[in-house]
């Protein structure tokens, strides 16, 4: 699958424009969503508000997580500097990650994938799984048995690094527990420092379960795996606006295209799918409407 055989060279400029305009808008309305699930739980704290809080802070999270992913592409924004300061800062730190570090991880999944040296071939290389493996990881996730493992390998990567007098790792390790220190200020000035357990659970929990759908989502089960041709490694799945809300927000589901070109910023991924479609490139892939149909097709008896 090649660029030039659907793009022209007007197309993929196009395509491939960032938008300040767009990114700013898709970031604060991602903020604002997160301030108005917090207003709203403090407002009125009973058991069905707080519940829902951490389900809907999690998609939330999910969303902060896609804006550190464009960011760390440099297709967010136009500007590399506002790319790498906004990614860190409003989108990675908040959710217990590192910019930079992500970044270059992600680069080389692009780099890889579709071959046995693809880093994040574990996430989803054993699928399909039966129900009862799939099950138990369901039960990891929420009972925050996943996140406790994720966030037990930093402390000891920042420990060692401590140790060894690396203080220039040591801060990378340490980052991501600074930003969750600021966000507790940050809701402490307006008298709710109690709501940061909402975030802190929907992170323990429920998005640790949105993050392995997801992974499941672009790359398991999938028709080649070890093929380089994004259509038969990768997929794409079209999914209701309230199941992209809480899976896929961001244009996060349209995950074929970004492998097929991943210079094209999030906001851009639906214009190049319909394109793509006209010029009948997925003729030959699987096609998956909704999340419950991709996980009956991963998750077998």
């Amino acid at each position: 699958m090649k660029i030039n055989d659907y793009l022209s060279r007007g197309e993929v400029v196009h395509f491939t424009t960032s938008s300040d305009l767009w990114a700013w808008a898709i970031l604060v309305g991602n903020w604002l969503s997160i301030i108005s699930i917090f207003a709203i739980a403090a407002a009125l704290p009973g058991p069905c508000v707080v519940v829902a809080a951490i389900v809907l802070l999690a998609g939330r999270q999910m969303g902060l997580a896609v804006l550190m992913h464009e960011c760390g592409h440099g297709t967010f924004f136009k500007s590399k500097r506002l790319n790498e300061l906004v990614g860190q800062w409003l989108c990675a730190l908040p959710i217990m990650n590192d910019q930079p570090s992500y970044a270059r991880g992600h680069l080389e999944h692009h780099r890889r994938v579709g071959s046995y040296e693809d880093p994040d071939l574990p996430n989803y290389r054993s699928y399909p799984v039966s129900r009862a493996s799939f099950r138990r990881k369901v039960i990891r996730d929420l009972t925050g048995q996943t996140a406790c493992k994720s966030i037990a390998l930093t402390v000891r990567r920042l420990v060692t690094t401590i140790r060894n007098d690396d203080l220039a790792l040591s801060l990378v390790y340490f980052r991501p527990f600074l930003g969750q220190l600021m966000l507790l200020l940050v809701l402490a000035v307006f008298g709710i420092a109690w709501t940061y357990l909402l975030w802190a659970a929907a992170y323990m929990t429920v998005f640790m379960l949105i993050i392995r759908v997801r992974q499941v989502a672009e790359h398991a089960a999938v028709p080649g795996l070890y093929s380089k041709d994004p259509r038969q490694n990768t997929r794409t799945v079209d999914a209701p606006w309230w199941q992209r809300l809480l899976f896929a927000p961001n244009g996060v589901n349209f995950h074929l295209e970004h492998h097929f070109m991943a210079s094209v910023p999030c906001y851009r991924l639906r214009g190049l799918r319909e394109h793509l479609r006209r010029k009948n490139a997925f003729d030959v892939v699987p096609q998956f409407f909704g999340y419950g149909a991709l996980l009956r097709h991963a998750v077998t008896d």
